[in-house]
């Protein structure tokens, strides 16, 4: 037991890696309070609108579709700790002028849209320069236990942030929970400063040419980079829009209250956690067909969710539902950045966010307009059924190319058989 937990939380015996996960956990309940509460205060002032809710998600992911390549170019050209140190002043900055203004009971359905947008700019930025500086903190063969911790790290502040915030809320209202997401911002940057430059994997040398057209050509061609990354636009953009379909279902469905929609989200995060703490023992670069069966279980328990009867019946359901959603994002993660090499991670990385919280804005109006005319629970099932449909093609593409077989032998029992033709060690290495 003590060896197993020794192997999970390796990667913490790294002082740099520890100072970056301590900060970022704090940080993040403060930011995933901050996103609860508001999506709780625009459905107030809208009147229960999906399609506002919808909106904020698209103000809030719409940088990334222009921005996110640009932060992967200044992440591989840049020193990545002082872009973080800058993201996390700017945050500060933001969220404290938020907080301000609906205290002050000035706020209005615009200004969510503005400040929402502002954030998602410094989020575009900001992602793809954090996701890339985890393999700067430990040395490479820690690289998958640190990428699932750190996944761990995000979805444990999910447990913690919406259950507080719940509560918060209620009790005081959203502007002083936006207030504490302010402040859990300092988190962060004092570990940045904190950290020992010296003990940081750099590379020798930054590439010259870091051109965001250089990272799409390379991308281009690594065909075992494509398919996850286009599996991943679909998770993300049809399955995970939690913020808009859980809230709907709390409030429409079941008709509770802000402490209720915490706890469907509460719910969500211990399963998501569960997945990413599930995902720390692996130490190799995930198999493509993991991607694929963790994204089909996820579809297939998204849509069952949406037919839950009762509202524990979905909380119950949530907690596996959230497992595969972050198995499947952490093993899609691990495949792309355990595959390419060190000076384009952060374009490569860029894409993969690109196509991961760039599909949110594209897809988040139309989960919400389906909320309001199909009815609240259409959002959950939709993009189960859009995930689970997306996960056969899949599949399908994978057999075709690799020129797989499927054989079915119904003598003497049924048996399926994948049959595929023997490769060459650099086929093999796709």
């Amino acid at each position: 037991m003590r060896r197993t937990l020794a192997d999970t939380f390796e990667s913490l015996k790294v002082r740099n890696f520890r100072l970056f996960a301590t900060g970022q956990l704090i940080s993040l309940v403060g930011r995933w309070m901050q996103i609860m509460a508001i999506d709780w205060f625009v459905l107030v002032i809208s009147g229960d609108s999906g399609t506002a809710l919808g909106l904020v998600l698209t103000f809030q992911f719409a940088p990334v579709l222009f921005l996110s390549l640009y932060g992967g170019k200044l992440a591989d050209r840049y020193d990545k700790r002082m872009l973080l140190i800058v993201a996390n002043i700017a945050w500060i900055a933001l969220s404290g002028s938020l907080a301000v203004l609906v205290i002050a009971g000035n706020a209005q359905l615009w200004h969510i849209y503005v400040f929402s947008l502002l954030l998602g700019i410094v989020n575009a930025l900001e992602t793809p320069v954090r996701q890339s500086f985890v393999s700067e903190l430990v040395r490479p063969e820690l690289l998958p236990n640190a990428l699932a911790l750190s996944a761990a790290t995000f979805n444990g502040s999910r447990i913690v942030g919406p259950a507080i915030a719940g509560g918060l809320v209620a009790l005081f209202g959203v502007g002083w929970v936006i207030a504490i997401n302010s402040v859990a911002y300092i988190a962060p940057l004092i570990g940045l400063l904190m950290m020992t430059s010296a003990m940081l994997y750099r590379s020798t040398s930054r590439p010259r040419d870091t051109r965001i057209s250089e990272g799409l050509r390379y991308t281009a061609r690594r065909p075992d980079l494509i398919l996850p990354l286009v599996l991943m636009f679909v998770v993300g953009g049809l399955g995970f829009n939690f913020p808009i379909t859980l809230g709907l279902l709390a409030k429409t469905v079941f008709e509770t209250g802000p402490e209720t929609f915490g706890l469907l989200t509460t719910m969500l995060a211990a399963g998501a956690l569960a997945g990413a703490l599930a995902s720390t023992k692996r130490r190799e670069r995930p198999n493509v067909h993991v991607v694929i069966g963790a994204a089909a279980a996820f579809g297939v328990l998204e849509t069952i969710v949406a037919f839950s009867p009762t509202f524990w019946v979905a909380a119950l359901l949530l907690v596996p539902t959230g497992f595969f959603m972050v198995f499947t994002a952490q093993a899609a993660n691990q495949r792309v950045q355990l595959g390419v090499s060190p000076q384009f991670r952060g374009r490569v990385m860029a894409l993969y966010v690109l196509v991961f919280l760039g599909s949110t804005p594209i897809f988040a109006p139309l989960i919400g307009w389906l909320g309001e005319v199909v009815g609240p629970r259409s959002g959950l099932w939709i993009g189960g059924l859009g995930v689970l449909v997306a996960s056969i093609v899949a599949f399908v593409v994978r057999c075709r190319a690799r020129e797989v077989r499927i054989e079915v032998n119904m003598r003497p029992r049924p048996a399926v058989r994948l049959i595929e033709p023997v490769r060459t060690p650099v086929e093999q290495a796709a």
